[in-house]
């Protein structure tokens, strides 16, 4: 028995011998699997993906976004390139790319240079649509000159007036809040209308907050342009013009205008023409300083023309004789024939010009112009415009 002891220790060590070594050998074989343990593997596979990579942006010559671990482009995000993989350009370089992008986000963006034939690649990160002063910032901070959207294909400048009101968080919108019903301010300091409804739509596809601006018609444009600007934009009723395009941008248009009456309602079998206006009997009432005024006393020389200052208040005055005609919008007078039965606007549908109501803003702004016209664009797909159509009683025509 005494013999026994240090056999049963020999034994017992050499299991423990074998277990470890087989312990160590399984621990070798998971780490290669892994990539660990074996560079030459992990090499091949770098330069497999990036093959697969290279072979896809031959046939997307107009750029992409990949997601290299899946070889899917996604729909959505927001997408900036890192510094770090600036400047690399064509296959050689693009093994390099395509680690940094595991090792980091997992996506992969290229473009075509036409000028010198180069097809670039960057290491990517995503952020949610829904994230855009995140995406600005990390931009920045990576050298970037803009933020790509992928749902709409729209770049964002990183140092353009996009981003800055969205480092503001607040969408500044210049309105006269005295057009019913596009733009309307109560006495309480609440503004409701069409136009204010659309500068909503647009406060939330950049992702901020919206606050209204005070302006009126005959400081509209000094508004605009004055530095430091008032406000980023300007809506509610505002007619795109050939004029106003020469100094200042205008979105496409969002609603169908034209220049119609009011009168009342007895009095409307009078009104059939401009020539039945335009005689110096007839007191034509109009705001000052907008195509109202200038419509009037370009096409009514002989009538009598009434300037008033406040353009909420004309529809009353002419329903109570204070005068006999207002010149308006078509966009305005259903809304006062509908709330006050002595107003009448026999000439609805016989406008004396037509055209549309777009987004007024200064000029250099040109990406906040695109997310606007992108909007309206989206609005007029999706039904959004038509509804509104229908919750201010204005005919659709788009």
């Amino acid at each position: 028995m005494k013999n026994q002891a240090p056999n049963m220790k020999a034994r017992i060590r050499a299991k423990l011998w074998i277990l470890t070594a087989a312990l160590a050998l399984c621990s070798t074989t998971v780490l290669a699997a892994c990539g660990h343990g074996d560079t030459t593997t992990e090499q091949d596979s770098l330069t497999a993906i990036a093959d697969r990579v290279w072979t896809f942006s031959q046939s997307h010559p107009d750029g992409f976004t990949l997601d290299v671990r899946t070889m899917t482009e996604p729909t959505e995000g927001i997408a900036v390139s890192y510094a770090e993989t600036q400047n690399s350009h064509s296959r050689s370089q693009l093994t390099a790319v395509v680690s940094h992008a595991l090792r980091h986000d997992g996506y992969v963006g290229g473009w075509l240079n036409t000028e010198n034939g180069l097809y670039y690649f960057d290491s990517t990160k995503l952020f949610p649509e829904t994230a855009l002063k995140d995406a600005l910032r990390f931009g920045k901070e990576n050298g970037q000159q803009s933020a790509f959207i992928l749902s709409t294909s729209t770049d964002i400048p990183t140092d353009g007036k996009v981003a800055q009101i969205v480092e503001r968080g607040t969408l500044l919108v210049g309105t006269t809040g005295d057009y019913r019903p596009c733009s309307f301010c109560e006495p309480d300091g609440t503004y409701w209308g069409f136009g204010i409804d659309v500068a909503r739509e647009i406060a939330d596809i950049i992702g901020v907050g919206v606050e209204f601006v005070k302006t009126s018609w005959p400081t509209l444009t000094a508004d605009v342009l004055a530095e430091p600007q008032a406000f980023d934009l300007a809506i509610g009723g505002i007619t795109i013009t050939d004029t106003r395009q020469q100094t200042m941008l205008m979105s496409e248009g969002y609603l169908a205008n034209g220049k119609t009456i009011l009168c009342r309602a007895s009095d409307a079998e009078q009104f059939r023409s401009l020539d039945d206006i335009n005689k110096p009997v007839v007191r034509v009432m109009v705001n000052p300083g907008g195509l109202n005024e200038k419509f009037a006393r370009e096409n009514l020389t002989r009538a009598t023309i009434i300037v008033y200052e406040r353009n909420e208040e004309i529809p009353r005055l002419i329903a109570e004789g204070k005068a006999d005609v207002m010149i308006t919008e078509i966009t305005e007078a259903p809304y006062y024939v509908q709330t006050d039965s002595r107003l009448a606007a026999p000439l609805l549908n016989q406008p004396f010009t037509r055209g549309e109501i777009g987004v007024l803003m200064q000029k250099g702004q040109e990406d906040l112009l695109r997310m606007v016209n992108l909007r309206l664009q989206q609005m007029k797909a999706d039904g959004t415009l038509r509804r509104l159509h229908e919750k201010y009683g204005l005919v659709y025509a788009y």
